[in-house]
């Protein structure tokens, strides 16, 4: 009797034993099923945008060779002049963050459905900021040159409005996720929609959005370096003039101007997530 339950009892094992492996087999497949086709398609995008060609890499490297050469050393006399247009990029990249986090919060959560007065308000303003963030800063920066002129407001614009569309998406998903419970127990309290916000849903997700406004903000700072491409000021307005006079000792300097101010900013970036923890 016990040689037959202990018999039993191995059979059992062993068929748990089949059934995971079975499982496992299954998921590895599953997996395989889905990389083949992944691996094809990212080897076929190397290949279209030409870095499966090593002739065309070959033939460029010369050219390469000699940009290099003509960009060391870097030309620093002009770095007083470098000064002023790399606070302009400073202040351009916190007034488009400020402008983007006064705009996202309402939007956010309107675009959130946990908060959203109707799934249709909730649709539309997704809508809006899928809008803002299909149109690349540096787009939106020639359409406000164009609108208000040369300098700094324009590249404040395109940055903000930019900006809106990813911040009020990461706001509106960060609204979306909170417990439900703290909302629940306000609005059982008497609690107007407002003060529901305010004291239930708010407090859940500061830092989460302190966090993507700061990773927004030095996300900013690199962009606003290249909207002085099309006139929007700022220290890309003198990297650009620099390339079009053919000065690459001087695009160099400037590089590694922005090379270090992004470095720095990174830094404060860092200091001010650590202390608002």
């Amino acid at each position: 009797m016990a040689q037959a339950h202990s018999r039993a009892s191995a059979v059992d094992v062993a068929d748990g034993y089949d059934i995971i492996l079975g499982r496992v087999r299954g998921a590895a497949i599953r997996r395989l099923l889905v990389a083949l086709p992944a691996t094809a398609a990212v080897l076929a995008c190397l290949w279209k945008v030409g870095l499966l060609d090593p002739e065309r890499l070959a033939e460029g490297a010369p050219a390469m060779a000699q940009l290099l050469s003509e960009m060391t050393p870097p030309d620093f006399t002009r770095w007083r002049s470098w000064v002023g247009p790399i606070i302009d990029t400073l202040a351009m990249s916190v007034a488009g963050t400020v402008l983007a986090v006064t705009l996202s919060l309402p939007l956010g959560l309107l675009a959130a459905p946990n908060t959203s007065p109707h799934p249709l308000v909730y649709r539309a303003f997704r809508l809006l900021l899928n809008a803002l963030r299909s149109v690349p800063e540096l787009i939106m920066g020639i359409f406000f040159v164009a609108a208000v002129g040369f300098g700094a407001l324009p590249g404040v614009l395109a940055l903000g409005l930019h900006s809106t569309g990813m911040v009020g998406k990461f706001f509106a998903e960060a609204i979306e996720h909170v417990d439900h419970k703290p909302i629940e127990a306000a609005r059982a309290a008497g609690a107007s929609p407002l003060q529901v916000i305010t004291h239930a849903v708010l407090p859940q997700v500061l830092p989460q959005l302190t966090d993507t406004t700061l990773y927004r903000w030095e996300y900013n700072f690199r962009a606003s370096t290249v909207l002085g491409v099309v006139g929007a000021g700022g220290i890309g307005f003198e990297l650009i003039a620099s390339l079009r006079l053919l000065q690459y000792d001087q695009v160099a300097a400037i590089m590694l101007c922005i090379l270090a101010a992004v470095t720095l900013v990174d830094a404060l970036g860092g200091v001010l997530r650590r202390r608002l923890k």
